[in-house]
């Protein structure tokens, strides 16, 4: 069940501990005929040992005989390619990303101060103190305080307040910052070239930054005496600011920097066609030098405690190696099973891509169909991700509640959803619609929806409140 939740990205790493830590698993392309050496002298040097003292009982009933069965090769068959499309795996190239991890990049400007050693290990105390996303949220006292306990540097915040005012001219423009006001005013102050609306975008920021927030704009206009014009000027050059100066260039966990699908879901004239992404799950099999370690013991006439000893270690790392393989297919399979049921239950849309032909789908509904239990379903479907050709979607996106309409026929809560995206998005900016209005013309298409639930799915959605949503 455990291998049944490890994405396609992380299930490479998964394989490669299981090969490192059982001698008797190997990937079939990489297979030596040297494997299992280290054990081998058992058995080539079994004339030299003599009988060992003490009982043997624990090692008579050594039963080997389905191991040394001929013909017994335990070649992996998981891979579960689609046999039109063979080599259409091994076309899919894993991206890999160089990069300079944000921190790196305000070292190597830090050259630029031309500063003694004692002001350099102050002003890279500065920069380790910055955030991922650029921000410098410790405050200039226990910054103080690191430099003296851990470096031993004294100094004062006046010092330390210099050098950050320094490096919040290093780029990407607004880094060292406090808070997001100060963030924003460093990139405007950039900006400064007797440009009118970016002064009056730093009046705005630094006397009227909460209300520029929360869009209070008849506040802002009045007293600045601002006509809706210079609003809207002052408005774009503040929209274009970064609020995240570091988010741009910071170092991302190379798992999480791409999506890597577990399945492909193709549209061959009409017909879905389901694959799995098997790039990360090699074709595994029993060593076969430990394989013929076991049969030259079955062979052998002479078998004493130490060989039986080696025989008992052998065995118990082939079984090990067996239900790895095993349960590399099983989770395979489940897979396959699970998302073709899912393709099935939801062919409209893998067909047109139109998220209003989403079914209501639950995990029981899915459990049901596949006969297996809804943990399980679960399981599959946390953290794996399909790609068609209309994008990539985690499998959790196909899973909805069902929502009732007029005419007492079920719909998914996604497609609601979708509904009131399209709804707002074709909304007058100038006069947006609020969720009394949003949820009477639902009503007026059929879906039964009260108001409180129009604001749940919006929420859900991440799209403002109608003030928020205003613009001049």
């Amino acid at each position: 069940m455990k291998l049944l939740q490890v994405p396609t990205a992380n299930l490479e790493e998964r394989i490669k501990e299981e090969l490192e830590e059982n001698p008797a698993l190997e990937v079939t392309e990489d297979h030596e005929d040297g494997s299992g050496e280290e054990l081998k002298d058992e058995f080539d040097n079994k004339d030299e040992y003599e009988e060992a003292d003490g009982s043997e009982d624990e090692y008579d009933n050594i039963d080997i005989s389905e191991y040394v069965a001929e013909g017994d090769d335990d070649i992996a068959d998981y891979k579960l390619r689609d046999d039109n499309y063979p080599d259409a795996d091994e076309d899919r190239v894993m991206p890999h990303r160089v990069e300079t991890s944000f921190h790196e990049l305000l070292l190597d400007q830090l050259g630029m101060l031309v500063v003694d050693d004692r002001t350099r290990k102050i002003a890279e105390q500065i920069v380790g103190s910055i955030d991922d996303d650029g921000y410098l949220r410790r405050e200039t006292a226990s910054i103080a305080d690191d430099l003296a306990f851990r470096q031993n540097i004294e100094t004062t915040e006046e010092e330390i307040e210099s050098l950050i005012r320094k490096i919040q001219q290093f780029d990407p423009p607004g880094v060292a910052a406090r808070d997001l006001q100060e963030c924003l005013l460093i990139q405007l102050h950039r900006k400064k070239n007797g440009v009118k609306s970016v002064d009056t975008a730093i009046d705005v920021l630094t006397y009227y930054f909460d209300e520029f927030t929360k869009k209070h704009y008849d506040k802002i206009q009045r007293g600045l005496n601002l006509d809706d014009d210079q609003l809207k000027d002052v408005i774009n050059q503040i929209i274009k600011l970064n609020p995240k100066p570091g988010g741009d260039v910071t170092e991302v966990n190379k798992a999480e920097s791409y999506v890597i699908p577990d399945f492909f879901i193709t549209n061959n004239a009409g017909k879905l066609e389901l694959s799995l992404n098997s790039k990360n799950a090699p074709d595994l099999r029993i060593s076969e030098g430990y394989k013929e370690m076991l049969k030259e013991y079955d062979r052998g006439s002479k078998k004493d405690k130490r060989q039986k000893e080696a025989v008992l270690f052998i065995k118990q790392k082939i079984d090990a190696a067996k239900w790895f393989i095993d349960a590399i297919k099983q989770r395979q399979q489940t897979l396959y099973n699970t998302m073709h049921t899912i393709m099935d239950y939801q062919h409209d849309f893998f067909l047109t891509g139109d998220e209003t032909t989403l079914r209501p789908m639950i995990l029981k509904d899915i459990a049901e169909r596949t006969a297996l239990d809804i943990s399980t379903v679960s399981r599959v479907a946390n953290s794996k991700f399909v790609q068609t050709e209309f994008g990539t979607y985690r499998l959790k996106f196909f899973f909805s509640e069902s929502l009732s309409t007029d005419s007492g026929e079920e719909v998914s809560t996604r497609e609601v959803k979708k509904i009131l995206s399209d709804l707002i998005e074709g909304e007058s900016k100038k006069k947006p619609l609020s969720d009394e209005k949003l949820t009477e013309l639902l009503q007026e298409k059929g879906y039964n929806i009260a108001r409180r639930t129009v604001a749940k799915y919006r929420e859900q959605l991440n799209i403002p409140v109608a003030r928020l949503r205003k613009e001049l």
